[in-house]
């Protein structure tokens, strides 16, 4: 722990965890929500929706304003926004004054990782960073897994307005706490904001995450979303050509030359996708087909969360010795190993065998993005941090909206296409299915069903039996697409070793 500042830590690795949490909390709240406020799914989803939306346009220009105002000052603001939205979350009387609520708690929560990330760039050794990121990355992943279980605790038994409200005297102790123990940083003068660049890539990031949020809701090859995405798209070319002419770029692409950084951001967002991959569709397996409740499915999880933060600082300590590759490597292995297997669930699978792989897996998560990440922040110059931690965190809140709205399209795409191929042999015409088919009939006959509603009530019971089984047969899907994802990230990691971020950083961007 020498050389890593305690109190700094305390307080950075509150204020991401704070943030992190309220990502994931609301989502067991919804259906409560929707009954409380009288809206419809479509209305509602918005409550979540805007968080993402919000805190990916924040996000870009974090680095220019913690350079301009100094990161202290910016990490304080927005501590403090956060913490009075919470307040403002929990006092909503509407859908929509909720909406509004969580938009101005993202302004605030979104710039709280990007923040920390520069400001421990700025307080810690090159040569002890893996260590500081390690002990930073507990609440990077920890929280995500644990906030369904809190909210749902908390929805359960106490009232909604708690998982806003939890909030509150977190952030309070962490602004007194920053006020004491985070160092003032240098401001620096003469800087113009980069007005064409912010609208640009606020356009571009917020096209590209709606798409992905709403992808599912009006359909991939609707016009709304192929028009988001074709807004995207040029949104962002057209950033890259004017932050490559301008002098004072808000987000200075050119950092991209450096080999290292740039494969450095690919590893990472992959292990986003495999992070958010898990979060998504174990909750979904849990709940919708073995009839667990949000709290049960959260227990079940808990464990993974917890091997995953106990696994950061460890992995933090292994990089600053040996480099991002062996650990990477290793935690890419796991991970595609744990995720394949993941495919073999079924409706009788137990929790403590969903519970074991979700385990190892969490180590696998553990060793592998504290040191893609890492890896290439290293290689940036310090006067750059403030802008590349921006950029990286931008493209993790990409990929992880991306994998979400893949593993949904895997899903339903395969569900779909399961319930038909199942559905032909449920027939009394199918010599396999007629016996099966027989005996529920026969048992509903016996129960006072006349011939005709026995025969049809047969049928429906089978065929509920079809869409349960093609719903876990999709989902076994999902986590074989989420596999081969993982496994692109491998030979990216291997290119990490020591000796590449080593010359990486003698490089002057």
């Amino acid at each position: 722990m020498a050389g890593i500042p305690a109190a700094p830590m305390v307080v950075l690795i509150l204020g991401t965890f704070m943030a992190m949490l309220d990502s994931s909390i609301v989502n067991v709240a919804i259906p409560r929500l929707m009954t409380i406020f009288q809206v419809t799914p479509a209305e509602i989803q918005w409550v979540m929706t805007i968080y993402l939306l919000v805190g990916g346009v924040v996000i870009p220009v974090t680095g220019y304003l913690g350079d301009r105002y100094g990161y202290k000052t910016l990490y304080m603001s927005a501590l403090g926004v956060f913490t009075v939205a919470s307040l403002f979350c929990g006092l909503a009387w509407s859908n929509d004054s909720l909406i509004a609520a969580r938009a101005l708690q993202a302004l605030g929560g979104g710039m709280l990782m990007p923040l920390s990330m520069a400001i421990i760039y700025q307080l810690v050794p090159r040569e002890k960073m893996g260590m500081a990121l390690g002990m930073w990355g507990i609440a990077m992943t920890v929280a995500p897994a644990i906030g369904p279980t809190l909210g749902g605790y908390l929805v359960e038994y106490f009232s909604w307005h708690l998982i806003f409200y939890i909030n509150l005297p977190v952030g309070i102790l962490t602004l007194i706490l920053a006020r004491n123990a985070l160092p003032d940083s240098e401001r620096k003068s003469g800087l113009k904001f980069d007005l064409a660049g912010f609208v640009l890539c606020s356009v571009a990031c917020f096209s590209i995450l709606l798409a992905l949020s709403e992808g599912q809701t009006y359909g991939w090859g609707s016009q709304f979303i192929i028009t988001l995405l074709a807004l995207s798209c040029f949104s962002f070319l057209l950033f890259v050509i004017w932050e490559l002419h301008t002098e004072q770029p808000m987000l200075d692409v050119r950092l991209f030359k450096n080999a290292v950084l740039t494969i450095s951001v690919l590893g990472s967002s992959i292990a986003m996708v495999a992070l958010f991959s898990g979060i998504f569709l174990i909750p979904i397996f849990t709940q919708a087909v073995q009839g667990y409740t949000a709290i049960q499915t959260g227990l079940i999880m808990m464990p993974a969360a917890l091997a995953t933060g106990c696994m950061m600082p460890i992995a933090g300590k292994l990089f600053d010795r040996y480099g991002a590759a062996p650990l990477a490597v290793t935690g890419l292995v796991i991970l595609v190993i744990t995720t394949y297997h993941l495919h073999n669930l079924t409706i009788y699978s137990t929790n403590r065998e969903i519970q074991f792989l979700l385990i190892i897996r969490g180590v696998g998560l553990g060793l592998c993005m504290m040191p893609l990440t890492t890896a290439g922040m290293n290689t940036v110059p310090q006067a750059l941090v403030g802008r590349a931690s921006a950029m990286t965190n931008v493209f993790r809140q990409i990929a992880a909206s991306l994998g979400i709205a893949l593993m949904t399209y895997v899903m339903t795409s395969r569900s779909i296409y399961h319930t038909a191929t199942l559905s032909e042999n449920v027939s009394f015409d199918n010599a396999a299915a007629v016996e099966g088919l027989r005996m529920v009939e026969r048992g509903l006959v016996a129960g006072g069903a006349d011939a005709v509603s026995a025969k049809a009530g047969a049928l429906g019971v089978a065929m509920g039996a079809v869409q349960e089984q093609s719903f876990v047969l999709a989902i076994n899907d999902s986590f074989i697409v989420a596999t081969v994802i993982i496994v692109l990230a491998i030979p990216l990691a291997a290119f990490l070793t020591r000796s590449r971020v080593e010359k990486g950083s003698d490089l002057k961007t």
